[in-house]
């Protein structure tokens, strides 16, 4: 008759079936092209910045590179993650433990009364093996060297990003001194207009009036410069500490010397496996899965298999000397029963969080889109304001120098020559700014295009 344990144990094993997961399936669209069209198809170059051809760029992204926090932090997940996996790899083989122990006993003699001592040495070893039948274990570690992919490509992120991060901080801080140089240059000519207007007050040409006007252009163009030192200041401590270092001030080039990057293209199919955030995103979804099936595995038996072997003796030598004297070698068949429904909870549990990481990457993919049409229309619409803007520059100077003729002859008055000069500032600012923008829409654009890196 057979006991009541193993029927059970056999019904179990009879009602079992292999734990296959389907693997989720992502419902993109990938468009054909991007909405502006941007020419053929150029690759991606892996140093995108040093097409600034500033050499002081290029030695701050090394530097960031190397010693960025976020950057090290990145690195060390991956180590971590490494470990992890190989942790996972190890309960695909057998495991092997060696004991030794000694034990010093005193006893009294029954017959004589005196005492006995006794030394004994034990030894052993044991193997185990989990028979991996349902996959559990693959699973597991198959989890593991997924999650392992992510934190490679979160690393490459990372990278991608402090390097966007760097020249988009280095460019910023050179539109800013370029601020500052205009503003100074206008001051410059605003003290020279003051002291023209104080000249023709004091001869009697003109009134008080417009020796105000002058001197309220004068400081209000003076009242710029403080908080433009101030965001210069702000600029530099805080690309220091993306460096890695203290705050502090920062060498650099000029404005000026910056050559626009040469525009990438790329068709939407190939972000897939350009965007780090997007691999990363993909073998997050690869673990998922895995882990899924790890935890269905978990509903169905385990077998696991032993084998001891054991000796004794009364000295240390004759331990070692002497083979296994005892040995067993055994198997077991694990069935849950009454933990069913925590199991079946677990799965559920994996369920859940294998469609939140293929809700994540199809969001990350449509994000990934946005991001480039996003960075390729800035570039057009800037490109186009930038044009404009420089001819109407070109404009203000000679308005400027018509209203000051105008106005040293006597054939117009001074609002004329405040207008003028407002006119002429704003527009130069606005140029610096508008080609602030511009590069750093170039910059999105490698971001968004996932820089120079490519899944390997």
């Amino acid at each position: 008759m057979i006991r009541p344990v193993t029927l059970v144990i056999v019904l179990a094993l009879v009602g079992c079936q292999s734990a296959d997961v389907q693997r989720a399936q992502p419902t993109l669209t990938i468009p054909a092209a991007w909405r502006a069209d941007v020419g053929p198809a150029s690759p991606v170059e892996g140093v995108w910045w040093r097409n600034f051809h500033d050499s002081a760029l290029n030695q701050y992204v090394d530097r960031a590179l190397r010693y960025n926090s976020d950057v090290l932090i990145a690195r060390e997940r991956v180590n971590e993650y490494q470990a992890r996996a190989y942790a996972a790899d190890s309960s695909l083989f057998p495991s092997l433990d060696a004991s030794l122990t000694g034990t010093r006993a005193r006893a009294q003699s029954a017959a004589t009364g005196l005492p006995i001592h006794s030394t004994l040495y034990k030894g052993g070893l044991t193997a185990s093996y989990d028979v991996d039948i349902w996959g559990a274990n693959r699973s597991a570690a198959s989890a593991a060297g997924a999650s392992l992919e992510a934190q490679k490509a979160a690393a490459a992120a990372a990278n991608l990003s402090v390097a966007a991060s760097v020249a988009v901080g280095y460019v910023t801080l050179l539109s800013l001194d370029e601020q500052l140089r205009v503003t100074q240059q206008t001051l410059q000519s605003r003290e020279d207009a003051w002291r023209l207007a104080k000249r023709q007050f004091e001869t009697g040409y003109t009134s008080r009036l417009e020796l105000m006007q002058a001197d309220s252009e004068l400081r209000s163009t003076r009242a710029q410069i403080p908080p433009l030192q101030h965001q210069i200041a702000q600029q530099e401590n805080a690309l220091s500490v993306l460096l890695g270092d203290n705050p502090g001030a920062v060498k650099r080039g000029e404005f000026a010397g910056l050559t626009p990057l040469r525009l990438p293209s790329q068709l939407p199919s190939t972000l897939l496996n350009r965007r780090p955030d997007i691999v990363q995103a993909q073998r997050q979804l690869v673990a998922a899965d895995a882990t899924l099936a790890s935890s269905q595995a978990q509903l169905l038996p385990s077998i696991n298999l032993t084998a001891t072997g054991s000796l004794q003796d009364r000295t240390l030598p004759d331990l070692l000397d002497d083979p296994l004297r005892l040995w067993s070698i055994g198997g077991s068949i694990l069935a849950p029963l009454l933990n069913r429904q925590a199991l079946y909870a677990q799965v559920d549990v994996s369920m859940a969080q294998r469609n939140q990481a293929l809700y994540s990457y199809e969001k990350t993919v449509r994000g990934a889109f946005k991001e480039v049409n996003d960075s390729l229309d800035a570039i057009s619409r800037y490109g186009e304001q930038l044009t404009e803007l420089q001819g109407q520059v070109a404009v203000a100077e000679e308005t400027l120098r018509i209203a000051q003729n105008r106005y040293r002859n006597g054939y117009s008055s001074y609002l004329d020559v405040l207008d003028a000069q407002r006119t002429l500032f704003s527009t130069q600012l606005s140029v610096v700014q508008v080609k602030n923008n511009l590069l750093l829409a170039q910059i999105d654009l490698y971001r968004a295009l996932g820089g120079g890196w490519m899944n390997a």
